[in-house]
């Protein structure tokens, strides 16, 4: 999966330190990020490659995190066109980018950076936020309102039937390729309840012995999935909420589609099943 970035190690703790020359700068158009190829991997500029052409650059960034040793920043609203080789890759492009810890980061710094644009005033009173130096939060110094970064609980639902796995393709979407049940949390109800309730709304089933398998990071839509098996329980007619899903159907084991290292656990988890060690 894309958080998978073993012996590479991800530092989140906010613990921020002033930039170097060789530190990664991160540049960010909406939800795209400015990257460039060499030898078929990825690369990020670095300070020294803007710091002739950004004013204030060591002083204006916002430390987003680090990666072994290494430490990105984000960088400054601004025109960063002087930067030659790069383009501004949207977050599909990561999906199948090398390395994998540097898409990894990318992902990651694409979620950060979108909060932090959509937190600049104050949900409450209006007022600017500031970023507060002391942790990853956006600070009102009129009414005191702190906000975190948005990560948003949802569920990973792999339904076997004895041989059969239920897949699913999304209605309305670009990506067309096979994927499992799948929906946010909502409020005032456990990771379980969610379960049964997508389930039930989607495809009109209901299911038992609901087993955890892991969870994932994914920050392409800012979400934090958990995985988890369960089993029909009753009648196998689905009911499909065509509003969300455009095909739900039951699969033979050894004809479950799935791509093997694949950066998401929708996909790891149908390739579990396939291979028989679910």
């Amino acid at each position: 999966m894309i958080q998978d970035i073993a012996p590479h190690i991800y530092h989140n703790e906010y613990t921020p330190v002033p930039p170097s020359p060789t530190s990664y700068l991160i540049v960010c158009h909406g939800r795209h990020i400015l990257v460039r190829e060499e030898n078929g991997e990825m690369a990020f500029p670095r300070f020294l490659e803007a710091e002739s052409h950004v004013h204030n650059l060591y002083d204006s960034c916002i430390y987003l995190f680090s990666v072994d040793k290494d430490h990105f920043y984000l960088a400054p609203k601004g025109d960063y066109s002087f930067l030659s080789g790069y383009a501004a890759e949207p977050p599909a492009y990561l999906r199948s980018a090398a390395p994998r810890h540097l898409a990894f980061a990318a992902i990651t710094a694409i979620q950060l950076s979108s909060w932090y644009e959509s937190r600049r005033f104050c949900g409450r009173c209006g007022k600017p936020l500031r970023h507060h130096g002391k942790e990853r939060m956006m600070f009102c110094d009129s009414c005191h309102m702190m906000e975190y970064p948005k990560i948003s609980p949802a569920v990973i639902v792999a339904i076997t039937d004895g041989e059969r796995l239920l897949l699913t393709k999304y209605a309305g979407r670009e990506i067309k390729r096979y994927s499992l049940i799948a929906g946010f949390a909502e409020i005032g109800e456990t990771i379980e309840e969610t379960i049964h309730r997508e389930v039930m709304e989607e495809v009109g089933l209901k299911v038992k012995n609901i087993r955890y398998y892991k969870s994932q990071p994914w920050s392409f839509s800012d979400t934090l999935l958990f995985g988890f098996y369960c089993e029909l329980d009753g009648p196998d007619h689905i009911k499909l909420d065509e509003a969300e899903l455009a095909i739900a159907e039951w699969i033979d084991r050894k004809d479950v589609p799935g791509v093997d290292n694949d950066v998401s656990l929708t996909q790891e988890m149908m390739c579990r099943f396939r291979d028989g060690l679910e």
